[in-house]
């Protein structure tokens, strides 16, 4: 109470104290009192109201997760596998039993040496001993192997047991007889060790033992699922490649689908297949060997290369089934991507850089991204393809790196109106361009010329110590010997072997220079946009060396560029796309592969600019620096006597598919056919030449007529008669007969009668030999043999008119 609350008392000191009573009223705290403002109580009433509310929360919640999309996929999974559940069991009991049979194959393989004993079979049937013998020679060594390896495992176990079984019975007898507090600390430490060691082994021993059937079957279904991709986070993880990355399972699915029945039954028996090389990074792509099953051969494979691309998530260029080794060994090669789609990048020599002819010349990438050095010394060339793929661009590349060796002679011989070649003029000896006669002429000059210089150098090579059989470097470099490279390039040269007065001479030369040429430092490029069996002699196709195919149209000019039989090993370049893989080739012979694809270096001369010119003029500097010379000369002129008409022949043709043609009407067509031959013929004139062929005109509705029959079965036994075989060419080479030199030398002059071509005329300007001032021989073909060897007094004559 405060102190204002008391009455004040104002009677004197000593005077009693007055009491006075006040109402007052005890309170307690169970009486109830007013809450104050602002807080609300908590009854519980309210408590069962706010746990009502948290769980409609909840359940509203769960709802919600329940009806949510992962929640209803996660449902129907395990929903499916539900239903799906006996049957998994069965699978998983299926892979069980083929797991441990495959295991129980693999065991009797190893056991038996099955694969060397079916491969000792193989050899035997066919007749093969040399093979037979070795794989009978592995299984022996093998049996003895394995029986030492026995021997050295059981000596290592008897030893260990020898060492190991007396150390055991002195611990064993030691802790038996002693206590544990009367040894020494270190020893009674050794046997604590010990005891904690057996604890644990008593009690890791039961779960392994639980554990160890559960592993087994698991490895069981492992080894005997079925070998076809799994989730797809796990057959295509994250990662920078994930687009191109290509795998061995991923492949044998491409396989599997690919529609041939052995092939179909292998992977329906759950076989697997045998990865001879693992698929692996090889390049801008991945490569891979396979042995294929039985009944399937990589050709069947190759075949259906579209639908194998298309499996594989490749485009057709980007897949390349080929035969390995062996028609059961498949080598894929699968470019990533979009690899293939730039360009090759500038020529690696553009700027600078110089070629020896002995090691190549950078010619392109493959599909593997590698820079390939083309051959040339011993090698010769028929590039072709459809007009505007890269064929001339080539041709043109190969003689850019030629000309870089200051040592190399070049020759260019254009069957056409094409200056692709014109910036090279002031580094050929010889050089022709145009479609007159004069440059075919030209053309088969310079072959005949080829052919003697090739004999000079093989008399050369036989004088030389040792009697080397090729000209090498070392034999090139001295320029005594003229044996440097000589490099000749004909393109279009289609029109010079189709020439009806020049072609079957141009083409025996070519065979016989393809064929012997190549060891005498002699090269031939060969260009053309016409590789059938009519406009490419067979020989030609044959006998060379490397092949390049840009985009050609069907199989015909894909086999005539790279050789019979290429396309069904699914060597094609039918799969070029015109004009988007402009500047791409198919090459064979130009690595040791069996062919690459070859994105080719473009050096630019078109449009205003010239990148050739500059390259040019760097080869005349390098050759003016190691003091080379080029010398102009006209070669001696050719004479050759005109093809004679096949009358045979041009009767078939105006035939026209007729069954009977009369001979009046036969008569105007072969005016028109030929009118400088058959403008003034006679009904005796072609009776005559009928007769001669040994067919004889029949009488026809009153009117004398030819029968397309006896034609076609004349010239049909012509055929076989030049062949020895039905619609076949002659493989064989009478060095007597054909391709035969000359022997007759008649003037430089060309004809009066000779119609002139200013392209001609004007590369005709340009015709030059390598040679010095002082030079020991003539060229030309003379009737007396050149000299075998030049002056020895002339140490810089390292070439001569005549090659």
């Amino acid at each position: 109470m405060n102190a204002d609350e008391h009455p004040v008392n104002d009677a004197p000191a000593g005077a009693e104290l007055e009491r006075k009573i006040y109402d007052a009223e005890f309170v307690t705290d169970d009486t109830p009192r007013p809450a104050p403002s602002g807080i609300r109580r908590w009854t519980p009433a309210g408590r069962r109201h706010t746990r009502t509310r948290i769980a409609r929360w909840l359940a509203g919640l769960l709802r919600r997760a329940w009806q949510s999309s992962p929640f209803v996929r996660a449902r129907s999974v395990a929903a499916y596998r539900m239903r799906k559940l006996p049957m998994d069991v069965a699978r998983l009991a299926w892979f069980v039993a083929r797991g441990h049979w495959r295991w129980l194959v693999k065991f009797w393989n190893w056991a038996t040496y099955a694969d060397l004993r079916a491969d000792a079979r193989s050899a035997r049937l066919a007749g093969n001993t040399e093979a037979r013998r070795t794989a009978q020679e592995l299984i022996r060594s093998d049996a003895k192997a394995r029986w030492a390896k026995v021997g050295i495992a059981v000596r290592r176990i008897v030893v260990a047991v020898r060492v190991l079984g007396p150390v055991a019975i002195v611990l064993w007898a030691t802790d038996s007889w002693l206590d544990r507090a009367d040894m020494w600390p270190w020893l009674a430490d050794v046997y604590t060790g010990m005891d904690a060691v057996w604890s644990v082994l008593t009690v890791a021993g039961p779960i392994v033992l639980w554990l160890a059937p559960l592993a087994w079957l698991v490895a069981a279904v492992f080894e005997g699922r079925d070998k076809t991709p799994g989730a797809g986070w796990l057959v295509h993880p994250e990662r920078d490649d994930n687009d191109s990355w290509i795998d061995e399972r991923m492949i044998s699915v491409a396989l599997a689908h690919l529609g041939i029945t052995p092939l179909n039954r292998f992977f329906k028996d759950g076989g697997a297949l045998a990865y001879t090389v693992a698929a692996r990074k090889d390049g801008d792509g991945t490569y891979a060997q396979i042995r294929l099953p039985l009944g399937v051969t990589a050709d069947m494979v190759a075949a259906r290369r579209p639908t194998l691309a298309a499996n594989l998530g490749r485009a057709s260029l980007e897949t390349w089934p080929t035969k390995g080794e062996e028609d059961g060994l498949l080598d894929l090669w699968v470019a990533d991507k979009g690899a293939l789609n730039g360009g090759a990048g500038d020529w690696p020599l553009l700027t600078d850089g110089q070629v020896d002819l002995f090691d190549g010349v950078p010619f392109g990438l493959t599909q593997r991204g590698l820079v390939i050095n083309a051959p040339l010394i011993g090698a010769n060339w028929l590039v072709g393809g459809r007009p505007g793929q890269g064929k001339s661009a080539c041709l043109r590349t190969l003689l850019l790196g030629a000309a870089l060796d200051p040592t190399a002679e070049l020759w260019v011989f254009v069957m056409g109106e094409s200056p692709d070649f014109d910036p090279f003029t002031p580094r050929l000896a010889r050089y022709r361009m145009g479609m007159d006669d004069a440059v075919a002429e030209a053309a088969l000059q310079g072959l005949s010329d080829l052919l003697e210089e090739m004999e000079r150098r093989g008399k050369v090579l036989g004088q030389q110590p040792g009697r080397p059989p090729k000209v090498s470097r070392k034999l090139a470099d001295q320029r005594h010997l003229g044996l440097h490279p000589l490099v000749c390039a004909i393109d279009e040269c289609h029109e010079l072997f189709q020439h009806p007065k020049y072609g079957k001479q141009a083409a025996e030369m070519a065979i016989r220079l393809i064929k012997r040429g190549r060891k005498y430092g002699i090269v031939l490029l060969l260009a053309t946009q016409s590789p059938t069996k009519d406009s490419i002699p067979r020989e030609v196709t044959r006998n060379i060396s490397c092949g390049v195919a840009f985009s050609v149209a069907d199989q015909i000019a894909n086999d005539g560029l790279l050789g019979s039989g290429k396309y069904r090993a699914g060597i094609r370049a039918t799969d070029l796309r015109m004009n988007t893989d402009r500047g791409t080739c198919v090459a064979v012979g130009v690595t040791d592969a069996t062919f690459e694809l070859v994105r080719t270096f473009y050096v630019p001369f078109e449009d205003g600019t010239d990148d050739v010119s500059p390259v040019i003029a760097r080869a005349l500097a390098i050759m003016q620096e190691t003091g080379r010379q080029i010398q102009i000369q006209t070669p001696d002129r050719l004479e050759i006597d005109a093809a004679p008409v096949d009358h045979l022949a041009a009767i078939a043709a105006v035939m026209r598919d007729g069954r009977r043609v009369r001979t009046q009407v036969m008569l105007s067509r072969l005016a028109e056919h030929n009118p400088a031959e058959y403008e003034g013929w006679t009904f005796a004139d072609l009776t005559a030449a009928l007769t001669e062929q040994g067919i004889t005109p029949v009488k026809s509705h009153g009117n004398m007529a030819v029968r397309s029959e006896d034609v076609t079965a004349k010239l049909t036994a012509r055929a076989q008669d030049t062949t020895g075989e039905p619609g076949g060419e002659s493989d064989g080479e009478d060095t007597e007969t054909r391709g035969g030199n000359p022997r007759t030398s008649p003037s430089r002059n060309p004809r009066s009668d000779q119609r002139k071509h200013p392209s001609g005329e004007a590369g005709e300007a340009h015709s030059r030999l390598f040679d010095t001032p002082e030079n020991p021989r003539k060229h030309g073909v003379g009737t007396s043999a050149p000299d075998p060897l030049p002056a020895v007094d002339s140490p810089d004559d390292w070439g001569s008119d005549d090659g």
